[in-house]
């Protein structure tokens, strides 16, 4: 059985810049199919990631595993090219370190400029209106008083393709395009986007990864739309009391959210509070606790591996179309 995860490898600066590869499998086997067979299934898309970012193994990755990668565009990380640091952005790097591992994101935030706390404040003040199903003019004019926010939903409107040559002339008409499920899961993406932050960038690769395959696992467990969408916003939820510096509970506490969702995010409890875990669980590597939850969910590994390619795609898509940068 072959099963891996993709953790996200930042630049000399921070920001997110590359995807590494975790894979735990049996020797001889290749990534998706059979020892000594083809790749497939998820294989292939796995393989197509590198044509959209950098994308990297270790060295100790088995050869019948690195070979297709190498093929495909992947390259091999010498361990002396990367530096890790997990409490705190590392200042000055030594010239042969190329890339930055770790959880140094997750680390207690620097006081951000009064922009980007201004800008993130309000996006706060934004998810709870829509949770709230506020009438569209409290959202509209919450949105007339941050530049950076109205340009950022008006660029996502037109990058969707929902204006089909017309003239947004109006907020209120951009919100109606987008529509209230779409808009908050922007403004949940929008409090990871803060200027003034520098784990800000990481922080939302991140959540977007969490949130997304937290979604494709309630599908494939066989939960329904609104429980997928709930599953969602539990993993980009899941990272607010880090992006805060503040009390998971005391962050969520004015927001209207599901109960199952606050268990979940507070507990690890329920249906929803298992899947977080066994997300958690990938990031950190730890496979066989993983294997273990999989085996629960009846889910086989070649189908989490697709899920965690397709979330990586998803977040290589949405936090360019967030940010306006681009990958690798």
């Amino acid at each position: 059985m072959t099963m891996f995860f993709l953790q996200l490898l930042a630049d000399r600066h921070g920001k997110p810049a590359g995807l590494l590869l975790l894979a735990h499998h049996q020797p001889g086997e290749q990534p998706g199919g059979q020892p000594g067979g083809q790749p497939h299934g998820p294989a292939q898309a796995l393989l197509r990631l590198a044509t959209k970012t950098a994308c990297f193994y270790r060295t100790e990755l088995a050869e019948s595993f690195a070979a297709p990668l190498r093929q495909a565009g992947w390259h091999e990380l010498p361990s002396g090219r990367t530096a890790r640091a997990d409490t705190a952005l590392v200042g000055t790097l030594p010239g042969h370190v190329q890339w930055i591992e770790g959880d140094w994101a997750l680390a207690p935030p620097k006081r951000p400029a009064g922009n980007g706390a201004a800008s993130r404040a309000l996006a706060l003040r934004l998810v709870q209106r829509v949770n709230a199903d506020a009438d569209t003019c409290e959202i509209e004019e919450l949105l007339r008083h941050d530049a950076t926010l109205s340009y950022h939903l008006l660029r996502l409107v037109n990058s969707l393709g929902l204006v089909n040559g017309r003239k947004v002339l109006s907020f209120s008409q951009a919100i109606l395009l987008l529509g209230r499920q779409q808009l908050r899961r922007w403004l949940n993406l929008m409090l990871f986007a803060a200027r003034g932050d520098e784990r800000s960038a990481v922080l939302l690769a991140r959540v977007s990864v969490r949130a997304r395959l937290m979604e494709l696992l309630a599908r494939a467990t066989g939960l329904d739309r609104p429980h997928q969408e709930l599953a969602f916003m539990a993993g980009m939820f899941s990272l607010l009391g880090v992006l805060f510096g503040a009390p998971l509970a005391d962050v969520l506490a004015p927001l209207a959210i599901d109960d199952g969702v606050q268990r979940a995010l507070l507990h690890r409890q329920g249906e929803l509070g298992a899947l977080l875990a066994l997300v958690e669980a990938a990031e950190r590597a730890e496979f066989d606790t993983v294997c273990a939850a999989l085996d629960r969910a009846r889910l086989p590994a070649t189908e989490f591996n697709d899920m965690v390619v397709e979330a990586s795609d998803w977040m290589l898509a949405v936090t360019c179309g967030v940010t306006g940068g681009s990958h690798g």
